[in-house]
């Protein structure tokens, strides 16, 4: 199956849409529209349809049916799900919380926000984890978040390149820890961590030679059961470790990428 991505529609008409005027009807004279829909609640029914069960659940015709309209009557307001998607996503960036940092915080403590918002997004609205953002549509809720979250890179010792590929870097890690939680919850859903390791210790614990398998045995033994906090902490400060260690270094470079060959 195919994976749903951003961009994949028609550009001019998504930029229409995503820059509309809020509340604004579809095209006004066009035959079907239901009175009263509008843009914005088929956006906001296809997203808590989304939320409940996630991009596969949601079809045209299922967000018909929810909305009491025919499937054709969508189309008077949205070309497809393609562009669909796209205004999904922008509203719920639009929508993300943005916690603005003290005048004094320093720049890890503004980075460690930007890193919690985009995880506490990600918590409300799973299946945007699910979704391929590779060309984001360039609305203002995609705009608004990407400059809050330069702020939290900008003056700190970075030049523009940088900033950029710095917070790129730090929603990768977001982006990983939260389909990390996703496929945890999935199998906890049918049998807990606990469960399954009182199950499978028993076994591993005769099958396991620790003369083999040494490091495996100890390591292993140290973080059954870990919760993904403990991961999403030691992965937070990798990010920022190696972030003061490249701003400690100074700009050498006005580009972080390798120049081509």
């Amino acid at each position: 199956m195919a994976k749903d991505r951003s961009g994949a529609g028609d550009p001019v008409r998504t930029l229409e849409l995503l820059w509309r005027e809020t509340g604004q009807p579809a095209q006004p004279g066009r035959r079907g529209p239901r009175q009263g829909l509008t843009v914005d609640a088929v956006v906001g029914a296809a997203t808590e349809l989304a939320d409940e069960a996630g991009l596969p659940a949601l079809t045209m015709r299922a967000l018909a049916q929810r909305l009491g309209v025919t499937p054709m009557t969508l189309y008077t307001y949205v070309p497809g799900k393609a562009e669909l998607l796209d205004l999904m996503l922008d509203e719920a960036y639009e929508r993300m919380e943005r916690r603005t940092p003290g005048a004094r915080d320093p720049w890890q403590t503004r980075v460690t926000r930007v890193a919690e918002d985009n995880r506490d997004l990600l918590t409300r609205h799973p299946w945007i984890a699910d979704l391929a953002v590779t060309r984001p549509p360039l609305g203002p809720g995609v705009i608004g978040k990407y400059e809050y979250e330069l702020a939290a890179f900008d003056g700190i010792g970075l030049t523009d390149i940088q900033m950029d590929a710095a917070l790129a870097h730090l929603l990768g890690f977001v982006h990983a820890h939260a389909l990390g939680v996703a496929d945890d919850a999935a199998h906890n859903s049918r049998q807990s961590q606990e469960d399954w390791w009182a199950v499978s210790e028993p076994l591993l614990g005769r099958a396991l030679d620790p003369e083999r398998y040494p490091l495996a045995g100890r390591v292993g033994s140290a973080v059954a059961g870990y919760h993904p906090q403990t991961l999403w902490t030691f992965g937070l400060q990798c990010v920022l470790d190696g972030l003061a260690r490249l701003i400690d270094s100074g700009p050498r470079h006005q580009s972080p990428f390798p120049d081509p060959a």
